[in-house]
């Protein structure tokens, strides 16, 4: 099950980008990872009241429709997202970013400071980073046209051993917290279905590798984000066995950013935002953060 929505593409001075916008009120720039897509920024603002909140959905370049072009650099892409606020006539906006999505959405932040009226950041690269975690096994799961065939039918005809291998990739757990974790994402819909609906935005086909490899690239070569030049309120939101981002990048961000909040979620995974056994009251505290922030 997806939710429908319909994209467009922006001409800004600095090049066409994918976006979409869902829903009335707060607007909030959501910033999805590597890889992603504005498929992947749609699931993660799902969580977001449609009533209370309008969600700036984007690719980034290289993902989808968003060519790369000449964006190359963090400061392009966050300059290219100025760009896109400024064609859509919104002169302020919360930002919610994830993972790979980090370094543009902190680079926004200090480049455009005018324009933020908060910033939200899940398990956000925010140093210098190498991705060295994943297997072979992975890797040709996700690369390779049979492997991402493989995938599909697997979260279709045997879901629980897909959300086992989810959880189970994306997190330092016991074998015990597993199996309590695949238990309460299995049985809840809207958990389940998160984690059904990720795996296609997280595929490296040819519409997507250009990104993620342009990321990759990018992130390597990290020195400083300037996260100390960051003005907007901002809350940090990490689990604490995350094995695909290392807690400690965002326990940095939270130390460097000044009057940063950090959410530490226990036990919680690089999907603890949407998955965690008290995600539900971790995404209310993210709503009432970009409410108590919005002017």
């Amino acid at each position: 099950m997806t939710t429908a929505f319909t994209t467009s593409i922006a001409q800004t001075p600095l090049g066409p980008i994918e976006y979409a916008v869902v829903g009335e009120g707060i607007p909030v720039l959501v910033i999805h990872g590597s890889p992603g897509g504005i498929d992947a920024a749609e699931l993660m603002a799902r969580f977001l009241p449609k009533g209370q909140f309008k969600a700036i959905l984007v690719s980034r370049p290289g993902y989808l429709r968003t060519p790369l072009g000449g964006r190359l650099t963090i400061d392009q892409q966050a300059d290219l997202l100025a760009a896109l606020l400024d064609q859509l006539g919104i002169a302020r906006t919360a930002v919610y970013t994830w993972s790979g999505g980090g370094p543009a959405g902190y680079r926004l932040a200090v480049r455009h400071p005018g324009k933020l009226m908060s910033l939200v950041a899940f398990a956000a690269v925010s140093q210098a980073y190498h991705d060295t975690n994943k297997s072979a096994v992975t890797r040709l799961m996700f690369t390779t046209s049979a492997g991402r065939w493989l995938m599909r039918v697997l979260a279709a005809h045997q879901p629980r051993q897909y959300i086992a291998g989810a959880l189970g990739s994306e997190g330092n757990l016991t074998e015990a917290q597993l199996a309590a974790q695949v238990d309460a994402v299995f049985a809840d819909d809207t958990r389940r279905q998160f984690i059904l609906d990720l795996g296609p935005t997280a595929e490296q086909g040819p519409d997507r590798r250009g990104g993620y490899n342009n990321d990759l690239e990018q992130f390597g070569r990290i020195e400083s984000l300037e996260l100390e030049r960051i003005t907007a309120p901002t809350l940090i939101v990490q689990g604490t066995v995350d094995s695909d981002l290392p807690p400690e990048q965002s326990y940095f961000a939270a130390e460097t950013i000044p009057g940063a909040s950090l959410l530490k979620l226990e036990e919680g995974t690089h999907l603890a935002l949407y998955t965690n056994a008290d995600c539900d009251a971790a995404q209310q505290q993210v709503i009432s953060f970009l409410r108590a922030h919005a002017s």
